[in-house]
């Protein structure tokens, strides 16, 4: 039913994908002139133009998969995403404002210098120049549908990887299929991102047990066929869910031992999991730090205190 067009993009993850089906695409890719030629050869193909598109759906709010998303939009082209994805697409300057604000003063208490938190939270602006702020038209909810190109694409939510996180699933050709953005990838294992609360005062998101949740419901739903965000397509999903599953219990395990040693920092956990970190590699390093602490503080496994404004875990 989709064809997948790979997108090129300047982030470490590498190209994109995004799906065409008649006059819809689904993550069209980031704003820059090298995607927008790509995917516009890729309609040509089709002997589409851009003004031609009658609707973008976008799976999740992260640059490389809605960026291009205004340069549709500007031509008449409806906009579909989820509600948290709307809010952060519709000023995406002001929500990394409001991670920035939030992640300077969080990194410290993981315990990073406040020099390094700095260094860390500013390097994201850099991806304000592919990810133009662009209003939703439609906002989608698990049980909603979408038609795309004749077809039925049943909405469902998940969590781990972004805010607002969607999938589609439909059928075709006797197999049930769906588009799934990065919350499940063929050969590398989606990064649970650390997420901002989603306004002041509310509690930070523990991303990677919700994201362990997600997976385990997603596994039980019968698909046949995942169509992911970045690199090849998923042909045995269940098996591919129980491997990420695997590995992340697995690193949960080892974050464990090296708490046992004793009462550790998030910083600690990141230096004994990966060694000495460039600072465009700390989001990511301690994201998976604290994910795994997250893990285990809510199986009561690990407890956390603070120390002289520092988080601190202990074993139970």
């Amino acid at each position: 039913m989709f064809t997948r067009v790979s997108i090129p993009t300047p982030f470490q993850v590498g190209p994109v994908n995004a799906y065409v089906a008649g006059r819809t695409i689904v993550d069209p890719g980031p704003d820059s002139e090298e995607a927008w030629s790509r995917l516009v050869e890729a309609l040509e193909a089709r002997e589409l133009a851009p003004a031609d598109i009658e609707q973008i759906v976008v799976t999740h709010p992260h640059p490389d998969h809605f960026g291009l998303a205004k340069r549709f939009a500007s031509q008449g082209t409806r906009i579909l995403a989820s509600p948290p994805a709307a809010r952060i697409m519709a000023d995406f300057a002001a929500q990394l404002d409001t991670e920035q604000s939030y992640f300077v003063d969080f990194f410290e208490r993981c315990g990073t210098s406040a020099e390094t938190a700095a260094t860390v939270t500013q390097l994201p602006e850099a991806f304000l120049a592919y990810a133009q702020s662009v209003d939703t038209d439609r906002k989608l909810d698990a049980g909603d549908t979408v038609t795309v190109d004749d077809r039925m694409l049943t909405v469902d939510t998940v969590e781990g990887h972004a805010a607002g996180e969607l999938i589609f699933s439909y059928d075709d050709e006797g197999r049930r299929e769906a588009l799934v953005g990065d919350n499940v990838l063929g050969d590398i294992t989606p990064n649970p991102f650390l997420q901002a609360p989603p306004e002041r005062g509310a509690e930070r998101p523990r991303v990677l047990p919700a994201f362990n949740d997600s997976l385990r419901w997603l596994r039980e739903q019968g698909h046949d066929r995942f169509l992911t965000g970045h690199r090849e397509p998923v042909d045995s999903p269940r098996e591919r869910i129980d491997t990420i599953l695997d590995e992340h219990d697995q690193r949960t395990d080892e974050v464990a031992e090296i708490v046992a040693g004793g009462a550790t920092t998030p910083v600690d956990v990141m230096t004994a999991l990966f060694g000495d970190l460039p600072a465009t590699e700390y989001f990511a390093g301690l994201s998976e730090a604290v994910g795994h602490l997250d893990v285990l503080e809510a199986d009561d496994r690990v407890e956390q205190r603070e120390t002289g404004g520092v988080f601190v875990y202990e074993s139970v």
